[in-house]
């Protein structure tokens, strides 16, 4: 490189640094969230895990309805492993006829398919439907609430207990806004074979069409789920998710006064999201971003890269003030390797703050080599 070519590509660079510099000084600042009226909110891009907006949302709060949304989880979880079916047939005990509250009209002794019952409780709110299900899948609504609960602690919500599939009131039933948050994500991200169910207008049962309760999916098209729930102690909830091009948006509100102030609070929510924040993928999963020497292997250099998508979320108007940067591994590698392995990280930097943290992971087997490749590699690692 030239001695001109050196002070033309220092002069790129100041410019460029100080043009960003410029350009985050005139962005307007983001206003606080929208002051709703809940116990406790949370709004989390869906991509990259960034909490947007919230308030109380570590606070145990009774879920009403919500609760189904775990309960959907535990029986998606049982049809991906190929326990049950879709068109498997479930015996309508007189437990889940008589079960109170909103219901699908299932009957004493009547057989319903699986898939039938999963569109009454998450379409209809049906709460005989939970106890169907929670009957068939674990052979007793205690039963199932055991799976409820370890579903929740190998998901990491760590502040929720369960009881019942349905929600109707029970001292020991509790949620906060983050965990309820941490499930939806998961049946987004698991399931998106089921995930559309959350988004159907209605559905007819025995010859009765219920519409589905949550409001935004009729005054906001980019909405497309999830769940309503209501009980006098708890108030009324909503969790609320919206897709806008590649930025998917969820939103909890739990305790509002009335189904108007829930539906407002989740939809300003939202809104407040789309406006002011943008979320990129930077990496594709698998993606080698850097590739780093190994010894006493059959090959010599190790590809590594993200076992997930890296997405970032952040204030729009920002995204020429991204960059990243490698943090390798302080030891040398020595085969063998595992592919997955854990080797290093790689942080995503909006100007000077760090935004976000992600593994990087051996993208390759890499097997320990022959004898002599061994004795080699040991004599240069002491220079």
């Amino acid at each position: 490189m030239t001695s001109v070519t050196k002070l033309l590509f220092l002069f790129v660079l100041i410019a460029s640094s100080i043009l960003s510099t410029a350009v985050a000084e005139t962005l307007p600042p983001i206003p606080d969230p929208p002051q709703i009226p809940a116990k406790g909110y949370l709004l989390i891009d869906f991509n990259s895990g960034r909490i947007i907006a919230e308030q109380n949302a570590d606070e145990r709060l009774e879920p009403a309805s919500l609760t189904k949304i775990m309960t959907g989880y535990v029986v998606f979880r049982e049809l991906a492993t190929g326990k049950l079916a879709l068109t498997d047939q479930v015996t309508v005990s007189e437990r889940a006829w008589r079960t109170g509250g909103s219901k699908m009209f299932i009957e004493v002794g009547k057989q319903v398919s699986i898939e039938d019952l999963l569109q009454g409780m998450i379409i209809q709110s049906g709460n005989d439907a939970s106890v169907a299900l929670a009957e068939h899948v674990a052979g007793s609504v205690e039963a199932f609430a055991d799976l409820m609960n370890n579903h929740a602690k190998r998901l990491g919500m760590t502040s929720s207990h369960f009881t019942n599939p349905h929600g109707l009131p029970d001292p020991d039933l509790y949620i906060t806004a983050r965990d309820i948050a941490t499930v939806t994500l998961a049946i987004i991200r698991e399931f998106p074979q089921f995930y559309p169910w959350y988004s159907q207008l209605e559905f007819t049962f025995n010859g009765i069409t219920q519409p589905n309760r949550n409001p935004l999916l009729r005054q906001d098209p980019p909405a497309d789920g999830v769940k309503t729930g209501y009980t006098a102690a708890a108030g009324y909830c909503l969790v609320s998710s919206a897709k806008r091009d590649e930025m998917r948006l969820v939103g909890v509100v739990m305790g509002s006064p009335s189904p108007k102030a829930r539906a407002e609070a989740s939809q300003a929510l939202l809104s407040y999201g789309f406006r002011f924040y943008e979320s990129h993928r930077l990496y594709p999963a698998d993606q080698a971003v850097e590739t780093l020497r190994v010894w006493k292997g059959r090959e010599q250099m190790l590809p590594v890269g993200p076992a997930r998508d890296i997405f970032v979320t952040f204030q729009r108007g920002r995204y020429d003030e991204l960059s990243a940067r490698i943090e390798k591994p302080a030891e040398k590698l020595d085969a063998p390797i595992a592919r997955g392995t854990p080797i290093g990280e790689i942080q995503v930097m909006l100007g000077d703050e760090v935004i976000n943290r992600v593994p990087l992971v051996a993208l390759v087997d890499v097997e320990q080599g022959n004898l002599w490749r061994r004795l080699i590699d040991s004599i240069l690692k002491l220079f």
